[in-house]
């Protein structure tokens, strides 16, 4: 065990100063039992002693509590079946459109996510955000919390619009590069057709498959029309009623060349179902090491001072008392 505030320990010595500092100063003080309860129980006048005895004992565990005392933190190693994700998302602003009502596509896609992290608990995730560049938000981890806070940060107008496809996806399979894992996967979500990035799409797909990654690549959006932004005004985002194009045969390549599969998400339901489907693949054991840290343990040395503060004070007026 150890102290935050170890130098708090010297109110310790107080306790035995002030035992012998009442001693001192009421030397002809004598302590005897109620004769009532004392003669009768036949204990003697040891009773008297016991309202000192438990003010000592609350003192020194008010000290104790002062000065911090922890647990030692430990570190676990748990073995567990698990694969490594990188969820990639599209932020271009066209993930603003009204199709998944009353939700734009940006936010469902969101939800999605939040919803498949929390029912992981051995897979390692990281993030990353695309429109006409591509940005890791959060490498390959087992914080789970921090995944889901970085999700919910996802926003329009952090990265240069466009749609990089080629970029974002070469930017995932680089994080899964050095992870030991037999299944490493990319959950690609895009509204969109590639026309941003130096680096095409089919090269970057090649890439994964060499590496081992299998793409799974999402369309968001419902087919024919939807409300799409198509600038930003004083007032907003201006608003029209536009085809909506997703570049299918592009995706449906990519997941191809990766032994992934495509999937078109018309709605919430469907993408709720397509993360689903990530269960069913083959997973590969791997160690999870869990830290905990030092703890302050206060709250049993606070119960210890009150409850004898407290009989002290119901013994001082029942039990014994003072007789000069």
């Amino acid at each position: 065990m150890t102290f935050a505030r170890p130098w708090l320990l010297l109110l310790l010595l107080a306790v035995p100063a002030w035992l012998w500092l009442r001693r001192r100063w009421r030397p002809g003080a004598v302590r005897i039992a109620d004769a009532g309860v004392a003669v009768a129980a036949g204990r003697g006048e040891w009773l008297a002693h016991v309202p000192v005895a438990l003010r000592a004992v609350g003192l020194a565990a008010l000290a104790l509590a002062a000065a911090g005392p922890r647990l030692p933190g430990d570190r676990t190693t748990v073995k567990r079946d698990g694969i490594s994700i990188v969820i990639t998302i599209d932020v271009s602003s066209s993930m603003l459109a009204e199709d998944f009502a009353p939700s734009n596509r940006l936010e469902v896609a969101k939800r999605q996510a939040i919803g498949f992290i929390r029912g992981r608990d051995a897979d390692r995730i990281g993030l990353v955000a695309f429109a006409g560049e591509a940005l890791t938000q959060v490498p390959i981890t087992l914080d789970y919390p921090v995944l889901e806070q970085a999700v919910l940060d996802l926003r329009i107008g952090t990265l240069d619009d466009g749609t990089a496809i080629g970029s974002g996806l070469a930017t995932a399979v680089n994080r899964l590069r050095r992870v030991k894992s037999r299944s490493k996967v990319v959950l690609l979500l895009t509204d969109g057709e590639n026309n941003r990035g130096a680096i095409d799409p089919r090269t970057a797909a090649e890439a994964a498959a060499a590496m081992g990654v299998r793409v799974y690549t999402i369309g968001v959006g419902t087919e024919g029309e939807a409300r799409i932004p198509t600038g930003r005004g004083l007032s907003g985002y201006r608003y029209e009623m536009l085809p909506v194009r997703i570049d299918e045969a592009l995706l449906t390549d990519i997941a191809t060349r990766t032994g992934g599969r495509y999937f078109r998400a018309k709605d919430s339901d469907a993408l709720s179902r397509i993360f689903a489907q990530i269960d069913q693949l083959e997973r590969s054991e791997i160690e999870l090491v869990r830290y905990r840290s030092a703890d302050e343990t206060t709250r049993p040395l606070l119960l210890l001072a009150l409850v004898a503060l407290a009989v002290e004070l119901l013994t001082a007026a029942t039990v014994s008392r003072r007789v000069a």
